[in-house]
């Protein structure tokens, strides 16, 4: 047998268990929600990383997250290719592009990973680095689905309790430490490193989230079902005056049951610009008054006034049409309301707002009577530090607003509900979304589904909600746990430099 031909088995190996890791992590979240994946699914990758040189751990590791990035993000191709204006092969490439560079985080974990699996302590050094990496993504081009999300439906509910002291990054910490237990036995050919899960047990301890209570206010939830590409071909220009009136139809006051004390619009399912236009100005206020509730909408707004400075927001106003707060979209979706440099020189984005979208730059909590909301658009459910800035800054209910349809009838949607169902759990609070063509829903603190509309019709949803005044320790202290887990991999790596420093120097 030639010499290469060990080394070259092992990599093959080391690359279809990276590959295996990576589809597993995909299997867990929706569509097809194998939740109880989470606590072995990237065991294969682990198990091969010891003994492989690192760039082969670069490898190794890239490959899985190439594989998982891929797999849960495979809408991306198609929302580019039918809505960014640019032609399939174009939106192929920005694909691979994506999938790629959202290995980076998975590459780095492979790298630094095989070093620490030698460590006595291997379980808590190697899932402190998976939470590191996996909660930096919120700081660089895109982030989605992070392991801990599997808790929200994960059959053992203790996991999720958590997520109110913790954030995301509590259940995704347990799950890690369950994959690291498992690979380490396995290397070692011991049952041994599975003490190491022993501590889980304590999650007993911790209390129960909050159980289905009062639902003392009644919100109304409006779902127009207009597809983007209706709008796109003209048909807003066509059906504009017949739109409206369904809109304001579908809003006003109920002829039936407890009367809503808040009525929500998903995102853009009117061309709106509250600010700038008298006409649009009047016909929200119309609503508002017509409805008899307090009236949460999607509004184009500009920076300071100027035209090319767009920005994507939402108004508050009271049951009288009166202006109680304003918030615009911090955190943009690139490709869809900017265009990262330099790929804006040849492709179009998704909105037709004409001119690069600007971000908002604080938190704005409505003050509806003795209450207040905070409202976030779409996208923006994935941040979990944005999100409690609401809640930190008094916001009794949280509302998101989103327009889904850009999804069509991928598992993207699933997934946005997952993420905004963990932020529920976070922040203790009630979240209702609406959306332009589903999943419209009422989640209650726990991160139940209450109550959902079907997607692709044309209906409103009246949902009993609460509000909560209670502050999560999530709230009270944000990521606290991420940045022990980024400063314990900082600490870590420094000792093996300075310990490997010493032996050269020997």
């Amino acid at each position: 047998m030639s010499r290469f031909a060990q080394p070259s088995r092992r990599l093959t190996i080391a690359l279809a268990a990276a590959a295996l890791s990576g589809l597993l992590q995909v299997l867990v979240f929706p569509r097809l929600s194998w939740d109880w994946l989470a606590p072995v699914c990237f065991v294969p990758l682990l198990v091969v990383l010891k003994g492989l040189a690192w760039p082969e751990r670069l490898v190794v590791g890239w490959l899985s997250g190439a594989v998982f990035w891929a797999g849960v993000g495979y809408w991306i191709y198609a929302v580019m290719r039918d809505y960014a204006g640019i032609t399939p092969l174009v939106a192929g490439l920005l694909y691979v592009g994506f999938f790629l560079a959202m290995a980076i985080q998975p590459a780095a974990f492979g790298v630094l990973a095989g070093p620490f699996l030698g460590s006595p302590w291997a379980v808590p050094a190697v899932a402190a680095l998976w939470v590191a990496l996996e909660g930096s993504y919120q700081h660089f081009f895109f982030t989605w689905l992070q392991l801990g999300n599997a808790a929200v439906d994960y059959p053992l509910p203790h996991v999720l309790r958590l997520a109110p002291w913790t954030g995301v990054y509590g259940p995704s910490l347990v799950f890690a430490v369950a994959n690291v237990a498992v690979a380490v036995a396995l290397l070692r050919r011991s049952a041994r490193p599975l003490l190491g899960l022993l501590p889980l047990a304590g999650l007993v301890l911790l209390p129960a989230l909050p159980a289905p209570g009062p639902q003392r206010e009644v919100a109304r939830l409006v779902q127009p079902n207009v597809h983007p590409d209706l709008i796109k071909t003209g048909w807003l220009a066509e059906n504009g005056t017949a739109h409206l009136a369904k809109m304001l139809e579908m809003s006003g006051a109920s002829s039936g049951g407890a009367p809503p004390t808040l009525l929500v619009w998903p995102e853009y399912p009117v061309s709106a610009y509250y600010f700038d236009d008298a006409a649009s100005r009047a016909f929200l206020e119309r609503v508002a008054r017509e409805s008899g509730a307090a009236f949460i909408f999607n509004t184009i707004s500009f920076e300071n006034g100027d035209r090319a400075r767009p920005q994507n927001s939402s108004v508050t106003l009271d049951r009288n049409g009166k202006l109680l707060s304003s918030y615009s979209k911090i955190h943009l979706v690139p490709f869809g309301e900017f265009v990262p440099w330099p790929f804006h020189l040849f492709v179009e984005k998704i909105t037709m707002q004409a001119g690069m979208f600007r971000p908002g730059g604080q938190i704005s909590v409505a003050n509806v009577g003795a209450h207040g909301i905070g409202t976030f658009i779409c996208y923006e459910s994935v941040f979990a530090n944005s999100i409690r800035k609401f809640t930190r800054d008094g916001a009794e209910l949280l509302v998101n607003i989103s327009n889904d349809s850009w999804y069509a009838r991928s598992a993207a949607r699933d997934q946005h509900l997952l993420v905004a169902r963990m932020r529920a759990v976070e922040n203790g609070r009630w979240i209702l979304r609406a959306t332009n063509d589903g999943i419209t829903t009422a989640i209650d603190p726990a991160g139940r589904i209450v109550a959902a509309l079907p997607s692709y019709v044309q209906d409103t949803l009246n949902v009993g909600f609460d509000y909560r005044s209670e502050l999560t320790g999530f709230v009270r202290h944000g990521e606290w746990l991420w940045w022990i887990c980024l400063l314990g991999t900082a600490v870590k790596l420094a000792g093996d430099y300075a310990t490997a420093r010493r032996k050269r120097l020997r």
